[in-house]
């Protein structure tokens, strides 16, 4: 799982120049859209969209931005439709891949997922084909640095969590989905400061993937979230960290 979350890091440093911001912007006015269309507008009584709107400010998204994407899932103001699709799929190496999208057309959404695929060295699966291979899990991380690691794991399992573990130069604290807010809340309320709370697939197990296959399955990955419909791709795989620098 290292090679992962590296990844992960890789994919916040790129959004870190004015492009990339704004891809993420408009993958977060997505998520707090459907969010607050399909729980309601209030986030006290929508874990989603709070969740949405928290991740919104931590990437310095505009207070006015948020609201007005808001009033577009509520019905407020005028908006797209946007659905939620799911799709299985196969990387280089046998790794196995959920992408998470959000789209107003599902048949080109499809397509274009596809056309990365196939031109990565990846494939489309069917229906039900890799997601057994991964847990619905809330998921969130630590800044390792001056936080002594038993006591942020005795934090992390009073509040609730149900795994904890080091990963390089942080601590992942893996929830149910159900108590993400609580056991993040929990955290906070102890002057622990949480990164990338979210509700993701987390796999079983991992696929070592070396070599070429690394570099392509990188190359995908990357090709896959920079298409606007796609929210984000999780994966079973485990790469050297080192590779990863290199992608």
């Amino acid at each position: 799982m290292a090679g992962h979350s590296k990844w992960k890091t890789i994919k916040r440093a790129k959004a870190a120049t004015d492009a990339k911001r704004g891809a993420v912007f408009t993958k977060l006015i997505r998520e707090i859209t459907v969010a607050a269309k399909s729980g309601g507008g209030d986030p006290e009584h929508n874990p989603r969209l709070r969740l949405a709107i928290d991740t919104a400010r931590s990437n310095s998204m505009p207070k006015e931005n948020i609201e007005r994407a808001i009033k577009k899932g509520t019905g407020d103001m005028d908006g797209v439709d946007y659905q939620e699709v799911l799709y299985e799929a196969y990387g280089p190496g046998g790794v196995a891949l959920m992408v998470m999208a959000l789209t107003d057309n599902p048949t080109r959404t499809v397509a274009d997922v596809r056309h990365k695929l196939s031109r990565n060295g990846g494939n489309m699966g069917t229906s039900g084909s890799v997601a057994f291979l991964f847990d619905r899990k809330g998921q969130m991380a630590l800044d390792a640095s001056g936080l002594d690691e038993d006591t942020a794991m005795e934090a992390a399992l009073e509040a609730g969590a149900e795994d904890f573990r080091r990963e390089e130069e942080q601590y992942v604290v893996t929830t149910e989905p159900a108590d993400l807010h609580a056991v993040r809340a929990a955290l906070q309320a102890r002057g622990m400061e949480t990164s990338d709370a979210q509700i993701t697939w987390v796999p079983k197990t991992t696929v070592r993937v070396e070599g070429a296959d690394a570099q392509q399955l990188m190359k995908l990955l990357e090709a896959l979230e920079d298409l606007d419909d796609v929210q984000k791709v999780e994966g079973n795989f485990d790469i050297d960290a080192d590779a990863l620098a290199e992608a």
